[in-house]
């Protein structure tokens, strides 16, 4: 049975045709396979310029102190901080592509998702333990502890079974609603570019 609130469902009703059931989520992930655990690649970057709103960028400037340049995570703040600013450890969100294309479909809808990094690459906590520090193109980031769960909107796009999917036990240990990083070192990312392993951590 579905959990998503009536005036989510009503504001996300023109996604219920693609929601997937679970069976279907799960013969799409298996089809594809999994990620490279040590060097993987860049699919997509996602700018949120506003709420409810993307943009495809073909390039992108991840910073120390803005994360994405010309997204709201700044802007937005968050309640997990004492004084309301955004949480540096929530800094950017990164999911992966194999998991998202099993929930989502189509790639012109990898977007609905509002992660800015979707990338090639086995995201587990196995894999990349908090610490980790990832050469993303030209910038560093490293893999923060808080997890990126889902929410009543992940569900309202994709479907109750997509965030089961996602949230469940194994869900959560393959990360496959995707984490959180910092920018440790500035730089330019392109679809396209390597996302890999500098150092694990502790």
């Amino acid at each position: 049975m579905s959990t998503i609130k009536p005036s989510v469902a009503e504001r996300f009703a023109q996604h219920v045709p693609y929601h997937r059931p679970r069976a279907e989520i799960e013969r799409a992930a298996a089809a594809m396979g999994s990620s490279p655990t040590e060097d993987g690649v860049v699919e997509m970057i996602i700018c949120r310029p506003a709420r409810y709103e993307r943009r495809v960028l073909d390039e992108g400037v991840l910073d120390t102190a803005r994360g994405l340049l010309g997204d709201t995570w700044e802007a937005r703040g968050a309640t997990s901080t004492p004084d309301g600013r955004a949480d540096p450890l929530r800094q950017v969100t990164v999911m992966n592509s194999r998991a998202l294309a099993s929930v989502a479909g189509e790639r012109d809808r990898w977007q609905l998702a509002g992660d800015q990094l979707i990338v090639d690459l086995d995201l587990s906590m196995d894999s990349l333990p908090a610490g980790t520090r990832l050469q993303i193109g030209e910038a560093v980031a490293e893999v923060t502890e808080p997890p990126h769960t889902g929410c009543a909107k992940f569900a309202g796009r994709f479907g109750a079974d997509a965030l089961a999917w996602v949230s469940g036990g194994a869900g959560r240990r393959q990360r496959r609603r995707g984490m959180h990083v910092r920018v440790l070192a500035s730089g330019i990312v392109r679809p396209g570019d390597s996302i890999r392993k500098l150092a694990e951590g502790p």
